[in-house]
């Protein structure tokens, strides 16, 4: 009877390994922006221009849209857990080789080797929260992981400046590698394996098992999550890329202000992850809309208004809800995921989603050039017009699917 008791009670929930996961993203994602903070110093060390620096972040993120699906595909067998482990090993080796790096060819070539890990790594943890949590606990769980995500966006930048400062840019680099290993050997004492390979099981014969059916989970949610991530992005980074020439030459924001309103932005940013571990994770198809629309209204304060005050509420609404929308846009591509398909999904979504920041980046430049930065606004409010009548339009189908399933 013990056994039994043992046996039917729900899992604990797994903070720790959650949390192991959250830092390995925001370790992950500090890597990623690093030449932003530090591009001066590498600008004048390498002899390029500073837009060189720059595209080392487009570079790495079109790295990853052009790998990551292929390279899930390769490693499609290998445990979960070593997976991790060893795309953190091979990003150590990425910001070692680029603290060495001679010239600008050979960082190139560094920030493209750790885009491949990183391609890698975000799909395997992607869907790692999904095996370790009961599907009621999933929205909590992403927000937990995806909260790295947004310490990263907080403190990456501002860190990376201050140690180039303190110690270098090479030193920089070099630090984050010692990092990369030490979140390596926490992963591994830490982060249970997981049976990624469920979906592969066979007959008695050899022949692949056919799938359980799975009402509520589909290819089409699937799409339609992505392609929402994809849309949300590509308008938040058009904007985001240039948020400071926007609140100075166009919002008339005081320059004094401006490292304020970018801390203040982060804070809120964390503020939203928090809400959705508490909160907002419990109805994740009704945030997500809200959010849509908080960032729609947003984004018109920021379009029409050129009063500080307002732009600075402006900012921080549109902080609240792009905090949130990460998280809550993953949560609807897994739970819309059937399991066989949850690595190549999750795989799809990272290629989205990096779709979105180096498409996002260019796509404001372009608007930057063609029609000025007050028109920024806009670019992020057609991509949350768009890919709020998805979210609808997908809930619907959603809820008519669970009605025909029901018997």
């Amino acid at each position: 009877m013990a056994d039994q008791a043992t046996t039917g009670r729900a899992r604990p929930f797994p903070m720790g390994p959650l949390l192991v996961l959250a830092l390995a993203i925001f370790t992950n994602i500090s890597v990623e922006m690093l030449p932003m903070g530090l591009l001066l110093p590498m600008s004048r060390e390498l002899g390029v221009g500073e837009s060189a620096i720059g595209l080392l972040v487009t570079i790495f993120a079109f790295t990853v849209v052009a790998s990551s699906t292929t390279l899930i595909r390769l490693t499609r067998r290998v445990p979960r857990h070593l997976l991790v482990i060893t795309v953190l090993v091979v990003f150590a080796a990425s910001c070692f080789g680029s603290a060495l790096a001679p010239d600008y060819g050979w960082m190139v070539a560094f920030r493209v080797l750790g885009g491949l890990a990183h391609g890698v790594f975000w799909t395997v943890v992607g869907a790692y929260a999904a095996y370790l949590v009961e599907p009621g606990q999933l929205a909590r769980a992403v927000a937990i992981t995806s909260s790295g995500g947004s310490f990263a966006y907080v403190l990456g930048l501002p860190l990376a400046t201050l140690l180039g400062q303190l110690i270098g840019w090479r030193w920089s680099f070099a630090l984050f590698g010692t990092v990369c290993i030490v979140v390596a050997v926490a992963v591994w004492r830490m982060l249970p394996p997981v049976d990624h390979l469920r979906d592969q099981a066979t007959t008695s014969t050899g022949s692949i098992a056919l799938p359980d059916p799975e009402p509520g989970k589909s290819v089409r949610g699937v799409a339609l999550a992505i392609v929402s991530t994809t849309l949300v992005m590509l308008g938040h980074y058009a904007l985001y890329t240039y948020i400071s020439p926007f609140l100075v030459q166009h919002a008339g924001v005081p320059e004094s202000w401006l490292s304020g309103a970018l801390l203040g932005y982060g804070i809120v940013g964390i503020a939203a992850v928090l809400a959705i571990a508490l909160w907002l994770g419990r109805r994740p198809t009704a945030s997500t809309l809200a959010m849509m629309v908080a960032g729609i209204a947003a984004m018109l304060t920021l379009g029409l208004s050129q009063l500080a005050v307002l732009t600075v509420v402006g900012v921080m609404v549109w902080a609240f809800a792009l905090g949130a929308l990460p998280a809550l846009l993953q949560t609807r591509q897994l739970q819309a995921t059937p399991e066989r398909m949850l690595q190549g999904a999750t795989a799809w979504y990272t290629t989205g989603f990096n779709v979105g920041i180096g498409g996002g980046a260019l796509l404001g430049a372009i608007v930057l050039e063609a029609v000025g930065v007050g028109a920024l606004p806009w670019a992020l409010l057609t991509g949350l017009v768009v890919a709020l009548a998805l979210v609808s339009i997908d809930a619907r189908l959603h809820r008519r699917d669970l009605e025909r399933a029901r018997p």
